[in-house]
């Protein structure tokens, strides 16, 4: 008989999927590494400590670039270098300072051109599969 070996991960990973900032999380997570069992548990049925640090922050660097609507990069641009807090996070929205208003000026602009990009490759292919039907039935 076989005993498996429970698949585990660092902390840093964990957390990265659970998109906490580890320095915020306690200890005990900190420390040991995490089975996919458990992070899955933490997903599904999350503790206290987890709903609090995600709905007060610290929030990771990712999480506060998705909450302020801006990329990674612009948050270093606007000089964001430090996990915030969601009050911090409020506080940046409702100031809209101009490096704020820059960054998201710049993510809508990304994101219109990538639908674009989008839309103009779906066109094709629906082109090409038009095309495609007219050869097969002559």
């Amino acid at each position: 008989m076989s005993h498996k070996t429970p698949q585990t991960m660092k902390p840093a990973t964990a957390a990265k999927k659970l998109g906490i900032y580890l320095p915020a999380a306690p200890a005990e997570f900190q420390e040991n590494p995490v089975t996919r069992d458990a992070l899955n548990e933490l997903m599904n049925e999350p503790p206290q400590w987890l709903v609090d640090l995600r709905q007060n922050g610290p929030h990771p660097r990712p999480v506060v670039a998705q909450k302020l609507n801006v990329s990674i990069s612009g948050l270093s641009r606007g000089g964001i270098t430090d996990a915030l807090t969601t009050a911090e996070i409020e506080t940046l929205l409702a100031d809209r300072p101009t490096w704020l208003q820059e960054e998201r000026s710049n993510m809508a602009a990304v994101r219109a051109e990538e639908k674009r990009v989008r839309e103009a490759a779906e066109e094709k292919a629906a082109k090409a599969d038009k095309a495609a039907k007219a050869v097969r039935e002559g």
